[in-house]
């Protein structure tokens, strides 16, 4: 059973009747829809597992968990090659939701727009030159500096899938603020981490992923897996996010373990859900 922590009680405006069989029945037309646009698996630069099945799993999450309507402003930092995009073309309203990504990646940019977009013009990708040392080491934004392209309180829902486990801490921070400030009221931020508490620093390596050998980097949050260049996974102390979260101004209402450490549940990272109008 996934282990699932409320961390406080959902919003009137987050409650809606959600039609599992309908959902259920989208994300399998999802995966077994050929026409959708498909990149060549040799250009898929972030995540594993089957493009389609991925996307499809994280549709009925951000539905069933987050609460997004067919209507929703959609944000999605780090879009990458359209893995959470394509699928969302099948669920939001063409007249009246609308989807925004966003990447350093340009060459993921550029697909998504000439393979999404020209079909689903509510559809927008912007490419945006943030430095990073695996994605784009030679940006010109500083991550410390981010500042988002959008209006204040313009989304009704913010993805980040896999984003901070790419993010030093400092940068989270700011990433966290950015949000705060472009969700409308009453709009959810969906964010997936490596949270190392206890069970996942400890649990034996048959049942947590063996990739991930989080070791802790110096005294701050940050855990890092020694073989690995240090931004291409992080983990994140026990309660660090939470905090973070909360210091932006968002109210956490959902944090969900992930298998990744060992744990049965339906997906593989840890989920945060939390809202706009926290304690800012």
């Amino acid at each position: 059973m996934t282990e699932v922590v409320a961390l406080k009680k959902a919003h009137p405006e987050h409650i809606h009747a959600v039609n599992d069989e309908y959902i259920d029945w989208l994300m399998e037309a999802v995966v077994r829809n050929r026409f959708l646009p498909c990149p060549d698996p040799d250009s898929v630069f972030v995540g594993d597992g089957n493009f389609q099945a991925v996307g499809a799993e994280f549709l009925g999450h951000f539905i069933r968990r987050g609460g997004l309507l067919p209507e929703h402003r959609v944000l999605d930092i780090g879009s990458g090659i359209g893995r959470m995009a394509v699928p969302l073309t099948q669920y939001l309203d063409p007249a009246k939701g609308t989807y925004r990504g966003i990447d350093p990646v340009a060459g993921g940019i550029n697909w998504c727009q000439q393979k999404i977009t020209s079909v689903y013009p509510n559809f927008e990708f912007r490419y945006m030159d943030i430095a990073h040392s695996l994605y784009n080491p030679k940006g010109a934004i500083d991550g410390l500096f981010l500042k988002l392209p959008f209006e204040d309180r313009s989304f009704d829902f913010v993805i980040m899938t896999s984003v901070v486990t790419h993010l030093p801490d400092e940068e989270v921070s700011v990433y966290l603020r950015e949000v705060a400030r472009v969700l409308a009221p009453g709009g959810r931020l969906f964010m997936t981490a490596f949270e190392v508490d206890t069970v996942a620093a400890e649990n034996p390596q048959k049942k947590r992923d063996t990739r991930l050998g989080f070791q802790r980097y110096d005294n701050g949050p940050c855990w890092f897996v020694p073989e690995l260049p240090p931004l291409a996974a992080v983990g994140f102390d026990d309660g660090f996010l939470e905090q973070a979260l909360i210091k932006a101004g968002l109210s956490v209402s959902t944090k969900s373990h992930g298998h990744w450490r060992g744990v049965s549940a339906d997906h593989y990272q840890d989920i945060f859900i939390a809202g706009a109008g926290g304690g800012r």
